[in-house]
């Protein structure tokens, strides 16, 4: 996974995979998602990050399942 931001566009891109892009949907005004032919996430665009995702903070955490 990688996120790509561009500050003088002030827009996130959280790249899932490096799949072809099959399909482009708009969730909302500053959200779209790209899709492979599967139907799966391969892109994730947020435009005016900084406002809509609290882009100037990000961190990153794995949660492990507890074994029993």
């Amino acid at each position: 996974m990688n996120i790509k931001y561009f500050e003088d566009t002030d827009t996130a891109i959280f790249e899932f995979t490096d799949k072809v892009v099959k399909e482009t949907k708009e969730i909302t005004e500053n959200i779209i998602i790209d899709l492979d032919d599967s139907g799966n996430i391969v892109n994730i665009t947020i435009e005016h990050a900084n406002k809509n995702a609290n882009i100037q903070e990000f961190s990153f955490k794995r949660i492990y399942k507890e074994s029993a």
